[in-house]
């Protein structure tokens, strides 16, 4: 087995090994660039309750990745452990995708009336397909490549094209419009699913699992109090992140829509901003990890890296705040705003896996993802709050403080570990 895993592994391997992976990336773009946009101008939900709708994200990212990524260890059906979820994952990530403007259809056929149950059901079921698949479609690259470089070699695929194509999510949106970004989006999540897994052959036996079997991954003590601290400061983060995701077309259709323009016209223009505004952040955020962030942190440790990271993010949503008021002034912050992001994506996982039980990873995985969408759930609490403020800018101010809260909580963990590389990018969910 091992020999026929060394004959492919070459670069279509690797790019084709990356596109489950990178499907289920380009369905949340799809998701935070367009699904506030549609609730708001096309239904006309009020920005409360799109944060009631952006909460079965973390809902479902609480049970998906979790139990799923726990199931798909020991499950085999359909020639394979990581096979069945990636299938079944896609193609409904691709369908709700496809009916996210077509919410009033969904509501006519399940003979619901109330717009908002049906925008929550189908976002529910958009971010459980997703979170089905996100676990089985990172876990497989490890379990049909050799430990080593080889392995590092196929997460680095991963994150580049999965970065890559989710900037693209966002280019198309701004460019062309969310409805094509929408129509081309469920066909390459569908195609990127399924199609991958015809030329990807799991074993029974997986080079991963044998090496749990020999014994390779020891078990270690949890560092809890260590660990406890990562999860506060990671949460206090993603508190602030995705109440951007969910909110900033509030702020930018405030501040950067010219009034009286016509609806139609403020519409496309307000999802035009948000497309370029995210697509400037993620390109920051894909490019960075590797090219600033390793050798930063190989210098000053992965935890300073981390925490001057975010710190920068809390500055840029300040400078949002009071100085962005016009779109090429917004795009620059993103920038600004990026380089926190990048940090984001990447370094935790690595600080917080040097504290585990390395025999229990699987565990730790899931508990490090509450980290993650558990403030993404309170969240929705911002809307509420925003509801109330004449002016939207209040949101990058609960933005930066959050983002700042948590650049000093990361100044209370310890980096003993020699930082030789940063990690891979965690879930969103």
């Amino acid at each position: 087995m091992m020999l026929d895993m060394q004959k492919r592994l070459n670069k279509l391997f690797y790019a084709t090994l990356s596109l489950p992976s990178t499907a289920m990336g380009f369905a949340l773009c799809i998701q935070i660039s367009a699904l506030s946009w549609i609730l708001s101008t096309r239904f006309n939900l009020q920005i409360h309750e799109i944060g009631i709708v952006w909460a079965a994200g973390p809902m479902a990212g609480i049970f998906g990745q979790v139990i799923i990524g726990l199931i798909s260890d020991d499950a085999w059906f359909w020639g394979g452990r990581r096979r069945p979820f990636i299938l079944i994952g896609g193609t409904l990530a691709a369908l709700m995708v496809f009916l996210l403007p077509r919410i009033d259809v969904v509501g006519d056929f399940l003979g619901i009336k109330n717009i908002l149950i049906v925008a929550v059901i189908v976002a529910l079921t958009l971010d459980l397909s997703i979170n089905i698949s996100f676990n089985p479609t990172r876990s497989i690259i490890a379990d049909v490549t050799p430990e080593g470089e080889a392995r590092t070699l196929g997460y680095t695929w991963m994150q580049t094209i999965s970065g890559f194509f989710g900037v693209m999510a966002y280019l198309i949106g701004a460019t062309l419009g969310n409805d094509l970004l929408i129509s081309v989006g469920a066909g390459i999540v569908f195609v990127f699913s399924v199609v991958p897994m015809f030329f990807i052959k799991e074993e029974r036996e997986m080079v991963i699992n044998t090496e749990t079997a020999t014994g390779t991954a020891a078990a270690t003590r949890a560092d809890w109090g260590q660990l406890w601290r990562i999860y506060i400061a990671h949460g206090f983060a993603w508190l602030g992140v995705q109440s951007m995701f969910v909110y900033t077309y509030g702020f930018i259709q405030q501040q950067l829509v010219p009034a009286g323009l016509a609806t139609k016209a403020a519409n496309d223009m307000s999802g035009q901003i948000i497309g370029f505004a995210f697509a400037i952040m993620n390109t920051v955020g894909f490019l960075l990890p590797a090219l600033v962030l390793a050798p930063l942190a190989r210098k000053i440790g992965r935890v300073h890296t981390q925490a001057a990271c975010v710190a920068i993010m809390a500055v840029g949503y300040f400078l949002i705040a009071t100085m962005a008021r016009t779109p090429m002034m917004l795009y620059a912050l993103m920038a600004v705003v990026g380089i926190g992001w990048s940090a984001i994506v990447s370094l935790p996982f690595a600080i917080m896996s040097d504290k585990v039980d390395k025999s229990r990873m699987g565990f730790f995985m899931g508990v490090f993802n509450l980290s993650v969408v558990l403030p993404q759930l309170m969240s929705t609490g911002v809307g509420f709050v925003l509801k109330k403020m004449p002016d939207q800018s209040t949101l990058y101010i609960i933005c930066g403080a959050s983002l700042a809260i948590s650049a000093a909580l990361w100044c209370l963990v310890k980096d003993e570990a020699p930082a030789t590389e940063t990690a891979l990018p965690a879930s969103a969910h």
